[in-house]
């Protein structure tokens, strides 16, 4: 853990600091255990300081199993996350602090530990500041207007459709549901042919011969960036449309007919009798919908793999952090920058997420956090 090997292609500097985060994980463990048992001893202490029956080892051994139970049934996902979920982590947060990339890769070579250079080099080499803001700057606009749209688009579907004038509620249901049925990768690739500059239906077939323009939707950084946003919102809305329907089917017509009583127009009931039960049954799905866009890996790498590139830039026009990731290290073997990235990305959404969970009354009135 301290020098990550001595000894080129002899240490493999990767499987030494594996070695150190799993000691430490295994101490750790080692050590909670260590002072819950310090702590029984101590209450057994201060029963018996105060004349108290203290319970013999058998039934301390019952109470324990009946305590203890409900953890031993979670203990194989608690140890299955840590060693999926944790460890990689704590892996990645390792990698962020050593000049881990293809010119140094062990084990040729081994690792060192460089502490905050890399974050340095994000923010102060010029390629890699421009690169970063450009692609921070690109990564929050597509999650807040894709995923805006989405959801504008599922509620006012669901709306329409729930109202009591409209007939065939079901089988209109089940047409825009339809494109959630089909695997997103499927849907990409059909996209990306319709979205071709050369022979792609859309301007082929539509905008050429009606309105007279082709945009290069795959060359040109603004129409790709629109094509994407597009192909997001035709993907997300119909999970967004089931679930509000699934929502307004919940609200009590008393409250509408009350409403009418009161002459309520059709914005008010909206407003303070639609919209607010809604966003308060949904919102920790709409989060997180926000969260699963802001890494939204397929999308941005099957429509061009993030292109057109930029001057200047590590990244294309349309990457967002989590490709950009990709690229740094699958692309370019910068497994070093690529972790460093990695740190913002998680500290990013963890941050965001937490705050708007926090702000929602649905854990408010669970007691949350």
């Amino acid at each position: 853990m301290f020098t990550l090997g001595t000894v080129p292609k002899l240490d493999d500097s990767r499987v030494l600091l594996a070695q150190g985060i799993i000691s430490i994980l295994l101490v750790a463990f080692a050590i909670m255990l260590y002072v819950i048992n310090i702590l029984d001893a101590y209450r057994n202490a201060e029963r018996f300081n105060r004349n108290e029956e203290i319970k013999d080892p058998k039934a301390r051994m019952v109470a324990t199993w009946d305590k203890t139970f409900p953890y031993l049934l979670i203990s194989p996902g608690t140890f299955l996350l840590i060693f999926v979920v944790v460890f990689p982590l704590i892996f990645m947060f390792g990698v962020a602090f050593t000049n881990y990339n293809l010119y140094n890769a062990p084990p040729r070579h081994t690792l060192e530990w460089v502490g905050l250079d890399n974050f340095k080099t994000l923010f102060t080499i010029g390629v890699w500041r421009k690169t970063f803001f450009s692609v921070i700057t690109w990564t929050l606009v597509w999650t807040l207007v894709a995923t805006t749209l989405q959801i504008a688009l599922g509620l006012f579907l669901a709306i329409i459709v729930n109202h009591p004038v409209v007939k065939g509620k079901k089988f209109i249901r089940t047409v825009l549901i339809l494109p959630w049925a089909v695997p997103s990768f499927v849907t990409i690739l059909i996209f990306v042919a319709l979205f071709n500059d050369e022979f792609g239906a859309i301007n082929n077939d539509i905008l050429q011969p009606l309105l007279g323009v082709a945009p290069a939707w795959l060359s040109d950084p603004f129409w790709a960036k629109v094509a994407l946003i597009g192909i997001q919102v035709w993907l997300g809305f119909p999970f967004v449309f089931a679930l509000f329907t699934g929502v307004l089917q919940s609200i009590s017509s008393d409250w509408y007919e009350a409403a009418d009583m009161d002459g309520a127009s059709s914005w008010q009931k909206f407003r303070n009798i639609t919209f607010p039960h809604v966003i308060y049954a949904t919102a920790p799905l709409l989060i997180m919908q926000y969260a699963g866009n802001f890494n939204n890996f397929n999308l941005i790498y099957l429509f061009n793999k993030g292109g057109p590139p930029v001057s200047g830039q590590n990244a294309g026009s349309t990457d967002i952090l989590i490709s950009w990731v990709y690229n740094l290290t699958f692309e370019f073997n910068n497994f070093n920058m690529g972790a460093v990235v990695s740190l913002i990305i998680g500290f990013i959404v963890a941050i965001v997420a937490f705050i708007q969970f926090r702000r929602t009354s649905t854990f408010k009135d669970e007691g949350g956090l």
